[in-house]
């Protein structure tokens, strides 16, 4: 197949003029309808604008190749724009885009086209091809350098098997290149590496993982006499084989627009000694372990938020369904306090779905703790981070304890490992399935006992005293503390301090208090879930999907709905909800409403004491903090 049968005349323009990314994206993908090979407009668009957010793909040097995979794709195809007067495209080197080449893909089996498409994509690193097609004076030129360069020169997997060969005197480089697509930049960064290797006379071998499979693979021989290997990837590649190996791992565009420095490291041994995991046999993304510490930290949190995610929603929703059984079989206004207590489980039925939920809730923040740990201490760490996770679920610290305890077990097995590296080998070999478990999850014990949990516990101890102190005094004030108490943690400390304090109050006959409390956990989760609809380029692809269950939790006075998109970005988020949830609370509290149950949320309304104030106070703490997140939130970078 060639290039020009995937290119229809009606989908090149030579005139484009966009005036932002977002401009320059619609019209190209505009033109990709044109060539009557997309079956659904909307849904390529935001396939094509879902790549853009894992990285861009302004490559540099004025060219830009997005690209859709996805089942509104009939058949592959390109699309082409030259703009003359370039556009901001987020590009790795900050330069205007000039040339624009969309790539459509579907969803099949079939990858016959990806070799075209990655020979396309290493053609655009060659300036004096690019700049060609810049200049053509017509869509006929423009197809005709297309297919002469098609002609003359050779895919890149063709040539990368040609590179293994070892250049006297030079150090033995093998590198992998990985993108989540893996139709353009898998490639092109093995062009950049290569052509980098070529100008310091070195040779280098290169393993391509892209849509079509992984090609030109590294050999266990290659591996064991390779110097160092370059690992440049945002997608799980295989890691095992390289342990004991100097790696460096980084971003996909790493290897394009960093090729040359990459070599020149690699060279010079200039890298750390990668250990894998005992007995894994995990892939493992490089991306989590490059860019900056803000980057690193980010990825971290993400690990263990997108792994958190299932128990939240299922546990969620099954918990739901349990007040929502109990609200319809069962009269709030017969039951005494004691009763009520029960919400929740009073039906045999309701019971069980609360309490499968409640399993499902339970390994929430060990998984939290678990998966952060592993991010940054690979499997070792795993096993920590759920003890510490356990111990902040037990205990007084909450979430917010189990942030600390998925930190503090990466770290804990990052310091154990440079430790052993100074043991005999015989002591070294075993370290993994011996002195990290149990030397971590001793050392994790004793933080968490004797830091993390006293000093939490200390501050719940302190806000209950406080509040206590408060009840008597203005009902407003009251009712913003503790509604924005609620959103402070979400099932930490503060939010089962503010919890406990409407219970109390609910058994000394005083219901205002709790009408205030639940309200101030029902806005989080609902003003997020509005938010994800309403501000899309706020939120990651996962977090806009998984973000409208959170009306479901949030109705249900489930706050920990929210806990995932608190996790990853708390700086935004926090204030955001606290805010919001604490106008609710004092909304509450000035409108006089009341609450008879500890629970359930929409579910206990019959019993809620003006009800219709209720309802109004929670859409307007809910609209505060979606406006807030709209604020405080940046886009997504694309």
């Amino acid at each position: 197949m060639r290039i020009t049968e995937l290119l229809d005349r009606q989908s090149i323009s030579l005139t484009g003029n966009p005036g932002s990314k977002s401009e320059a994206l619609d019209q190209v993908v505009a033109l990709m309808v044109k060539s009557g090979k997309i079956k659904d407009e909307d849904a390529y668009r935001k396939q094509v604008y879902a790549r853009e957010e894992e990285s861009t793909t302004g490559i540099g040097e004025g060219i830009a190749i997005p690209h859709g995979k996805c089942d509104a794709v009939s058949r592959p195809g390109l699309a082409a724009m030259v703009v003359k007067d370039g556009v901001d495209f987020d590009s790795l080197d900050g330069e205007p885009v000039t040339l624009i080449f969309l790539i459509a893909a579907p969803n099949t089996e079939d990858n016959v086209h990806l070799d075209v498409l990655s020979k396309l994509s290493v053609l655009m690193m060659d300036e004096e091809f690019s700049d060609s097609l810049r200049h053509a004076a017509s869509v006929d030129e423009f197809l005709a350098i297309i297919d002469k360069a098609d002609d003359e020169k050779e895919s890149i997997d063709e040539r990368l098997a040609d590179t293994g060969a070892d250049a006297p005197g030079q150090a033995k480089i093998l590198a992998v290149t990985s993108c989540p697509t893996g139709i353009a930049h898998t490639y092109m960064a093995a062009e950049g590496i290569e052509k980098a290797a070529k100008e310091r006379n070195c040779s280098v071998k290169i393993e391509t993982r892209g849509s079509g499979g992984a090609k030109n693979v590294l050999t266990s021989k290659e591996i064991e006499e390779a110097d160092c290997i370059i690992v440049a990837a945002d997608a799980q590649v295989p890691m095992d084989r390289f342990d004991g190996k100097k790696v460096i791992a980084c971003q996909v565009s790493d290897g394009i627009s960093k090729a040359g420095e990459l070599l020149d490291r690699a060279i010079a041994g200039d890298a750390p000694i990668y250990h894998a995991a005992a007995g894994s046999q995990t892939s493992s993304s490089t991306s989590k372990k490059s860019g900056g510490v803000g980057h690193q930290i980010y990825t971290q949190l993400m690990n263990g938020v997108s792994h958190m995610l299932p128990f939240v929603v299922g546990g969620g929703i099954l918990i739901a369904i349990a007040f929502l059984i109990d609200g319809l079989c069962v009269d709030m206004n017969a039951l005494d306090v004691a009763e009520r207590a029960d919400f929740g489980t009073i039906t045999p039925i309701a019971a069980w779905f609360k309490n499968l939920g409640g399993v499902a809730f339970g390994f929430m923040l060990p998984v939290l703790a678990g998966f952060i740990a592993m991010a940054i201490g690979d499997r070792p760490a795993l096993a920590l981070g759920f003890v510490g996770g356990m111990i902040a679920s037990g205990g007084k610290s909450g979430f917010l304890g189990a942030l600390v305890a998925g930190f503090a077990a990466g770290y804990i097995i990052v310091l154990l490992r440079k430790l052993c590296d100074k043991l005999p080998d015989f002591l070294e070999k075993i370290a993994p399935v011996l002195i990290y478990p149990l030397v971590g999850i001793l050392l994790m014990g004793l933080l968490m006992s004797f830091v993390v949990e006293p000093v939490m516990g200390g501050i719940n101890t302190a806000l209950n005293n406080g509040l206590t102190s408060m009840g008597g005094t203005s009902k407003v004030i009251l009712g913003l503390i503790l509604g924005g108490m609620m959103a402070i943690d979400m099932g930490g400390p503060f939010n089962k301090a503010a919890y406990v304090f409407g219970t109390a109050a609910i058994a000394a006959g005083n219901y205002d208090i709790m009408a205030a409390v639940m309200i101030g956990g029902m806005t989080p989760p609902c003003a997020i879930a509005l938010a994800t609809l309403l501000f899309k380029k706020k939120f990651t692809k996962e977090e806009r999907e998984s973000g409208p269950t959170n009306f479901i939790m949030g109705l249900a006075f489930i706050t920990e709905g929210a806990i995932p998109f608190a996790a990853s970005d708390p700086i935004h988020v926090l204030p955001a909800c606290i805010i919001g949830s604490g106008a609710a609370g004092a909304l509450s509290m000035l409108l006089n409403c009341t609450l008879m149950a500890p629970h359930g949320g929409i579910f206990v309304f019959p019993v809620v004491g003006n009800p219709l104030m209720y309802v109004i106070a929670l859409v307007a703490g809910t609209l505060i903090s979606t406006a807030l997140l709209g604020i405080l939130k940046k886009n997504i970078e694309s």
